[in-house]
């Protein structure tokens, strides 16, 4: 009796955390395809999207061809059209992006052949597009996650090249308000090393969630493990190991929402359908969302989520969780862009 009540409080619980999570659509991006990786941020109050990946010509051919691009869009408001607002110094895409003093900071990335160390601030005001340059990561990187907790930018994992068969250990921090911003090294969690990783912020401490660590079979092709761990850095106390996902979540949307003391992770793969072919009839990653409760340190699961996305970052905007694009399921991108609103308080 006293498992039944419980079950059905936990079930309550859930039911009524699901009902405050509200999707709903803006303008889909001037692109048939659309795009995954890509760079996202606000600065004057309007979305920025630029650069990422998508598949050129026919995307089940073997071996099929993956494009980056420069584009630069930009939303001023969410009942709006997106306008093309000039472009990046070269193709770029699956990197980390940050908002901060009201400009679009992109931190490393790859294109067709490398990968980038280079940082760069984006601007936009009174409808013209700026650049300027940050301090260069330790070293090139793509496919990590990061946040800004506080004035620090935290960024976490990656792979340092296109053939790598090993993903970063590394945990790099930069303070916006040093007189000399320069990256940090610190030490890194306590697990293993990885790429795609999920990052949040919350509270002061940066949140490092799931993601794949790379390994090359004895045939030399590339193993990705799907990982469930999490972990909590807070500045002056280190790392903590926090209770594992539900399931892995790699390449979800990141930085990870983050509301009333709960981190909400929303699809991403789970690598169930890894091996899946024919790879045209993929399903698609999963639909649901996984929510972290900060305090209690415990995971619940809602099958909420209108979408399935991995490789798209997170932007607030004017009150709400933007995620621009991103890939569907193996191959496939889209145009769509979905925000997550919750009632205020």
């Amino acid at each position: 009796m006293v498992v039944k009540a419980f079950v059905l409080v936990l079930t309550m619980a859930t039911s009524l955390l699901a009902a405050e999570m509200n999707w709903s659509q803006l303008p889909p991006l001037r692109d048939a395809e659309g795009f995954a990786g890509s760079f996202a941020g606000v600065s004057d109050g309007a979305l920025i999207v630029a650069g990422g990946a998508n598949i050129d010509g026919d995307k089940w051919k073997e071996p099929f061809t993956k494009k980056w691009y420069d584009s630069v869009f930009v939303l001023a408001k969410p009942d709006g059209a997106w306008m093309q607002a000039g472009t990046l110094e070269r193709p770029l895409g699956y990197g980390v992006s940050i908002s901060a003093d009201d400009s679009v900071l992109c931190l490393g990335g790859s294109d067709a052949t490398r990968h980038y160390a280079t940082s760069f601030r984006m601007r936009w005001k009174a409808g013209t597009l700026s650049r300027s340059l940050l301090p260069d990561l330790p070293r090139p990187c793509a496919n990590a996650c990061g946040a800004l907790v506080g004035r620090t930018i935290y960024v976490a994992g990656g792979i340092e090249t296109p053939a790598a068969t090993a993903a970063l250990r590394t945990f790099w921090a930069l303070d916006l308000d040093a007189p000399e911003p320069r990256w940090r090294e610190l030490e890194p969690w306590p697990g293993s090393a990885r790429m795609l990783a999920v990052a949040a912020a919350h509270d002061g401490s940066f949140y490092l969630m799931s993601g794949a660590a790379l390994s090359a079979s004895a045939d030399g092709k590339l193993v990705r493990e799907f990982l469930r761990d999490a972990y909590r850095f807070t500045p002056g106390q280190g790392w903590e190991r926090l209770a594992n996902l539900p399931r892995p979540a790699v390449a979800a949307p990141s930085p990870a929402p983050v509301k009333d003391g709960r981190i909400f992770i929303v699809s991403g793969d789970d690598g169930a359908n890894v091996t899946f072919q024919p790879v045209e009839k993929h399903p698609g990653f999963p639909r649901d969302t996984l929510v972290l409760d900060v305090r209690a340190n415990s995971w619940s699961t809602l099958p909420v989520a209108p979408i399935s996305r991995a490789t798209v970052p997170v932007v607030e905007w004017l009150g709400r969780f933007v995620i621009p694009n991103g890939e569907v399921r193996p191959r496939v991108r889209t145009p769509e862009v979905w925000a997550l609103t919750f009632p205020k308080p």
